[in-house]
């Protein structure tokens, strides 16, 4: 009895794991420390939430998935993995006596306290657990939650779980803490971060798998009009996560020239399309007059419009020619036509379909259907290769066009 006791006791903390919600807090570095705002799109459901730099994302599974406790919604547990102390916030549905334990992996209870509660919600803070991985059991009148604990403390200390509920403790430790703001995840969503610091924006992709810290690496993107953009790390790239929208706009039927004032097209001639998708350049005003492959152009100080080389890079990064492209596009139907074929923007790089300016009549062509980005490598003395996405497949096209089209633009980071 007592080995099938233990089995089962091995089988239960494994299902709870499979099930355990997970906690993401954030944090800052390189030009800024300090998150002030996170924007989070879970991809798979279409859900998306603005935090704030404080808080912390909750990401709970659906009740109806297989195997869940019921009632893990009703324990939290935080900060897991714990440094020093945790807390542990649970509910409990009426009066009576509530045992809390502590339980680790052998299946031997290290801690175990009663405590007499109400209905309702409780806070206990525990301290004092040397590092390993604990199972949280709580067990009250018709009522059972558990949790996984993390500890990496290093220092033999006692272990102590107070009832903190209604006393200072609990605001003291909070104080500093943001609220926990809930969001349904399923394992295996892909989950795209956006981390916003005064005019820095940087865009991380993840498929959380536990509770985890995101941190934002904050770069300078901003242009000579004052334009912030935010960046994406792919691979060993930094890449913009938006077309480049700077200049000044003329008409579609004139050519850009060399006159000291960056100009652009914007689709249809209509302003507001490059609020939304950014200008359309002539290959020429993209460079300022440059053929040197690399050269910095229209980019930002410290960026560089991206050599055809640096394409492939970021194509076989993602996969290749045929997979590439899907996990290059802004997913749903809201800027790409129907279907968006195997949109996942699982890269983060978020490409959107701003068409192109035909220069042989200076029109307007296939904006939500395709987009089209300048390289700055030369194919021939006329022509220049560029890449493409395209609604109705996966692919990340190449090809070579007229320098007077007018196409996107990405800027690369330096090295």
């Amino acid at each position: 009895m007592k080995r099938a006791t233990f089995i089962m006791m091995l089988v239960l903390p494994t299902l709870i794991i499979r099930a355990q919600d997970h906690l993401i807090s954030f944090t800052g570095t390189g030009s800024s420390s300090v998150v002030t705002a996170i924007k989070v799109n879970n991809l798979r459901s279409g859900v998306s939430l603005t935090l704030n730099g404080g808080d912390i994302l909750h990401l709970k599974a659906p009740s109806a998935i297989e195997g869940r406790d019921p009632d893990n919604d009703a324990l939290v547990i935080y900060p897991n993995p714990m440094d020093n102390q945790s807390l542990i916030t649970f509910i409990a549905p009426g009066t009576g006596n509530a045992e809390i334990r502590i339980v680790d992996l052998t299946g031997k209870t290290n801690y175990r306290t009663i405590s007499m509660l109400s209905g309702g919600k409780h806070t206990f803070l525990a301290s004092g657990i040397n590092e390993g991985i604990y199972f949280v059991s709580i067990s009250g009148n018709n009522y059972h939650h558990s949790g996984k604990l993390i500890s990496r403390a290093t220092n033999n200390r006692i272990m102590k779980i107070e009832d903190i509920s209604h006393g200072q403790n609990e605001a003291g430790f909070r104080k500093n803490m943001g609220s926990i703001i809930d969001m349904e995840y399923i394992n295996g969503d892909q989950i795209i971060f956006e981390g916003i610091s005064g005019i820095y924006s940087t865009i991380v992709p993840d498929v959380p798998i536990g509770s985890k810290t995101i941190t934002f690496t904050f770069v300078p993107c901003t242009d000579a009009a004052n334009n912030n953009y935010p960046t994406v790390h792919i691979g060993n790239q930094t890449w913009m996560a938006s077309n480049l929208n700077y200049g000044t706009r003329i008409n579609g039927s004139w050519e850009q020239t060399d006159n000291s004032v960056v100009e652009k097209y914007s689709y249809k001639d209509i302003e507001t399309n490059c609020d939304e998708y950014g200008g359309l350049y002539q290959w020429n005003e993209v460079m300022q007059y440059s053929t040197a492959a690399g050269t910095r152009g229209i980019c930002p100080t410290d960026w560089h419009v991206p050599t055809n080389e640096q394409w492939t890079i970021l194509r076989t990064s993602l996969g290749g020619t045929l997979l590439a492209g899907g996990r290059m596009k802004e997913t749903g139907t809201i800027h790409w036509g129907s279907p968006n074929t195997d949109a996942t923007n699982s890269s983060g790089f978020t490409g959107l379909p701003g068409g192109y300016r035909d220069m042989s009549v200076g029109g307007f062509y296939y904006m939500n259907d395709s987009g089209h980005f300048w390289t700055s490598t030369e194919s021939s003395s006329a022509s220049v290769w560029y890449w493409s996405l395209g609604f109705d497949n996966a692919y990340l096209g190449q090809g070579e066009k007229n320098k007077l089209n007018g196409y996107s633009v990405r800027c690369l980071k330096n090295n």
